[in-house]
Protein backbone atom coordinates (compact mmCIF):
# COMPACT_ATOMS: atom_id res chain seq x y z
CA UNK A 1 0.00 0.00 0.00
CA UNK A 2 1.88 3.31 -0.86
CA UNK A 3 2.19 5.78 1.86
CA UNK A 4 0.01 8.28 0.59
CA UNK A 5 -2.90 5.94 1.27
CA UNK A 6 -1.53 5.21 4.82
CA UNK A 7 -1.37 8.67 5.87
CA UNK A 8 -5.05 9.10 4.76
CA UNK A 9 -6.29 6.26 6.69
CA UNK A 10 -4.78 7.59 10.12
CA UNK A 11 -6.18 11.16 9.32
CA UNK A 12 -9.29 9.78 8.53
CA UNK A 13 -9.20 7.58 11.55
CA UNK A 14 -8.05 10.37 14.02
CA UNK A 15 -11.10 12.93 12.23
CA UNK A 16 -13.40 9.90 13.31
CA UNK A 17 -12.00 9.78 16.82
CA UNK A 18 -12.30 13.73 17.29
CA UNK A 19 -16.42 13.28 16.46
CA UNK A 20 -18.83 14.77 18.54
CA UNK A 21 -22.58 14.64 18.69
CA UNK A 22 -25.12 16.13 20.85
CA UNK A 23 -27.92 13.25 21.45
CA UNK A 24 -30.24 14.17 19.12
CA UNK A 25 -27.32 14.48 16.33
CA UNK A 26 -26.19 11.10 17.03
CA UNK A 27 -30.07 9.60 16.93
CA UNK A 28 -30.13 10.88 13.39
CA UNK A 29 -27.08 9.59 12.14
CA UNK A 30 -27.77 6.25 13.62
CA UNK A 31 -30.56 6.24 12.10
CA UNK A 32 -29.31 6.81 8.93
CA UNK A 33 -27.29 3.92 9.78
CA UNK A 34 -24.07 6.04 9.48
CA UNK A 35 -20.85 4.00 10.35
CA UNK A 36 -19.02 6.76 12.34
CA UNK A 37 -22.14 7.09 14.32
CA UNK A 38 -22.14 3.13 15.26
CA UNK A 39 -18.34 3.76 15.89
CA UNK A 40 -18.98 7.01 18.35
CA UNK A 41 -21.55 5.06 19.91
CA UNK A 42 -19.35 1.95 20.73
CA UNK A 43 -16.38 3.89 21.15
CA UNK A 44 -18.05 6.27 24.01
CA UNK A 45 -20.52 3.72 25.67
CA UNK A 46 -19.49 -0.02 25.16
CA UNK A 47 -17.05 0.62 28.73
CA UNK A 48 -20.17 1.38 30.64
CA UNK A 49 -22.34 -1.48 28.66
CA UNK A 50 -19.89 -3.77 29.50
CA UNK A 51 -19.69 -3.05 33.15
CA UNK A 52 -23.26 -3.50 33.64
CA UNK A 53 -23.47 -7.03 31.77
CA UNK A 54 -20.26 -8.18 33.58
CA UNK A 55 -21.61 -7.55 36.76
CA UNK A 56 -25.02 -9.35 36.24
CA UNK A 57 -23.06 -12.46 34.82
CA UNK A 58 -19.82 -12.47 37.01
CA UNK A 59 -18.74 -14.04 33.70
CA UNK A 60 -16.05 -11.77 31.17
CA UNK A 61 -15.92 -13.93 28.50
CA UNK A 62 -20.16 -14.34 28.78
CA UNK A 63 -20.37 -10.89 29.04
CA UNK A 64 -18.37 -9.82 25.72
CA UNK A 65 -20.73 -12.08 23.69
CA UNK A 66 -23.85 -10.53 25.31
CA UNK A 67 -21.82 -6.93 24.87
CA UNK A 68 -21.75 -7.33 21.51
CA UNK A 69 -25.11 -9.11 21.09
CA UNK A 70 -26.28 -5.93 22.17
CA UNK A 71 -24.87 -4.06 19.97
CA UNK A 72 -26.43 -6.00 17.01
CA UNK A 73 -29.73 -5.41 18.48
CA UNK A 74 -29.30 -1.55 18.80
CA UNK A 75 -27.94 -1.50 15.34
CA UNK A 76 -30.90 -3.44 14.25
CA UNK A 77 -34.03 -1.76 16.05
CA UNK A 78 -32.39 1.78 16.67
CA UNK A 79 -35.20 2.83 14.40
CA UNK A 80 -37.56 1.97 17.19
CA UNK A 81 -35.74 4.00 19.77
CA UNK A 82 -38.25 6.93 20.99
CA UNK A 83 -36.64 9.78 22.54
CA UNK A 84 -40.03 10.88 24.37
CA UNK A 85 -39.67 7.33 26.12
CA UNK A 86 -36.48 8.36 27.62
CA UNK A 87 -32.78 9.19 26.65
CA UNK A 88 -31.00 7.37 24.38
CA UNK A 89 -28.36 6.07 27.03
CA UNK A 90 -31.39 4.20 29.26
CA UNK A 91 -32.53 3.07 25.81
CA UNK A 92 -29.12 1.36 25.28
CA UNK A 93 -28.49 0.38 28.83
CA UNK A 94 -31.81 -1.39 28.91
CA UNK A 95 -30.78 -3.54 26.02
CA UNK A 96 -27.50 -4.47 27.15
CA UNK A 97 -28.94 -5.38 30.87
CA UNK A 98 -31.72 -7.37 29.68
CA UNK A 99 -29.59 -9.18 27.51
CA UNK A 100 -27.66 -10.25 30.59
CA UNK A 101 -30.45 -11.13 32.64
CA UNK A 102 -31.66 -13.25 29.89
CA UNK A 103 -27.84 -14.83 29.35
CA UNK A 104 -28.12 -15.33 32.90
CA UNK A 105 -31.33 -17.49 32.52
CA UNK A 106 -30.50 -19.39 30.01
CA UNK A 107 -27.64 -20.27 31.82
CA UNK A 108 -29.79 -21.47 34.58
CA UNK A 109 -28.63 -19.16 36.93
CA UNK A 110 -30.39 -15.85 38.73
CA UNK A 111 -28.94 -12.94 37.67
CA UNK A 112 -27.36 -10.70 40.14
CA UNK A 113 -29.04 -7.33 40.53
CA UNK A 114 -27.99 -5.76 43.47
CA UNK A 115 -24.77 -3.37 41.13
CA UNK A 116 -27.58 -2.44 39.11
CA UNK A 117 -29.13 1.07 39.84
CA UNK A 118 -32.38 0.11 38.73
CA UNK A 119 -33.47 4.32 39.97
CA UNK A 120 -31.66 5.78 36.98
CA UNK A 121 -33.50 4.19 34.57
CA UNK A 122 -36.78 4.21 35.87
CA UNK A 123 -36.51 7.90 36.96
CA UNK A 124 -35.07 8.98 33.36
CA UNK A 125 -38.06 9.37 31.87
CA UNK A 126 -38.77 12.57 33.55
CA UNK A 127 -35.44 14.42 33.30
CA UNK A 128 -34.41 16.77 30.69
CA UNK A 129 -31.90 16.45 28.39
CA UNK A 130 -29.73 19.40 30.00
CA UNK A 131 -30.07 18.05 33.37
CA UNK A 132 -27.94 16.49 35.80
CA UNK A 133 -26.20 13.30 34.16
CA UNK A 134 -27.44 10.16 35.42
CA UNK A 135 -24.91 8.14 38.17
CA UNK A 136 -24.50 5.17 35.07
CA UNK A 137 -23.64 8.12 32.44
CA UNK A 138 -21.13 9.52 34.53
CA UNK A 139 -19.66 6.40 34.72
CA UNK A 140 -19.74 5.98 31.05
CA UNK A 141 -17.91 9.28 30.50
CA UNK A 142 -15.35 8.13 33.74
CA UNK A 143 -14.63 5.02 31.60
CA UNK A 144 -13.26 7.15 28.83
CA UNK A 145 -10.07 8.37 30.81
CA UNK A 146 -6.93 6.13 31.21
CA UNK A 147 -7.13 3.54 33.25
CA UNK A 148 -4.69 4.69 36.09
CA UNK A 149 -7.10 7.55 36.46
CA UNK A 150 -9.96 6.14 36.01
CA UNK A 151 -9.41 3.83 39.38
CA UNK A 152 -8.33 6.97 41.54
CA UNK A 153 -11.66 8.71 40.31
CA UNK A 154 -14.31 5.43 41.18
CA UNK A 155 -11.99 5.21 44.24
CA UNK A 156 -12.35 8.89 45.37
CA UNK A 157 -16.21 9.65 44.03
CA UNK A 158 -18.05 6.02 44.26
CA UNK A 159 -16.07 4.61 47.03
CA UNK A 160 -15.43 7.19 49.36
CA UNK A 161 -11.44 6.87 49.89
CA UNK A 162 -9.62 9.75 50.94
CA UNK A 163 -6.45 10.14 48.90
CA UNK A 164 -4.20 9.46 51.53
CA UNK A 165 -6.27 5.70 51.57
CA UNK A 166 -5.67 5.66 47.70
CA UNK A 167 -2.24 6.24 48.25
CA UNK A 168 -1.84 3.21 50.83
CA UNK A 169 -3.77 1.17 48.79
CA UNK A 170 -2.61 1.70 45.93
CA UNK A 171 1.19 1.90 47.24
CA UNK A 172 1.76 5.29 44.93
CA UNK A 173 3.13 8.79 46.38
CA UNK A 174 0.40 10.84 47.52
CA UNK A 175 1.47 13.42 44.96
CA UNK A 176 0.81 10.95 42.45
CA UNK A 177 -2.89 10.48 43.95
CA UNK A 178 -3.64 14.14 44.11
CA UNK A 179 -2.16 15.20 40.65
CA UNK A 180 -3.52 11.99 38.87
CA UNK A 181 -7.21 13.00 40.76
CA UNK A 182 -6.27 16.89 39.80
CA UNK A 183 -5.88 15.91 35.72
CA UNK A 184 -8.79 13.20 35.53
CA UNK A 185 -10.93 16.39 36.98
CA UNK A 186 -9.98 18.49 34.31
CA UNK A 187 -10.24 16.30 31.44
CA UNK A 188 -13.92 15.81 32.52
CA UNK A 189 -14.51 19.52 32.85
CA UNK A 190 -13.09 19.64 29.21
CA UNK A 191 -15.62 16.92 28.45
CA UNK A 192 -18.70 18.69 29.84
CA UNK A 193 -17.71 21.96 28.82
CA UNK A 194 -18.63 20.68 24.71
Amino acid sequence: MPLRNIQFNVKQLLATSKLKYSEEELVAALQRNERTAFEFLYDHYSGALFNIISKTLRDEERAADVLQESFLKIWKNIASYNPEKGRLFTWIMNIARNGAIDAARVEGRKPIMDDIDDRAVQNERDVSEDSMTTSSEMKAIIDMLRPERKILIDMAYFQGYTHEEISEELRIPLGTVKSRIRTALQELKQYFAV
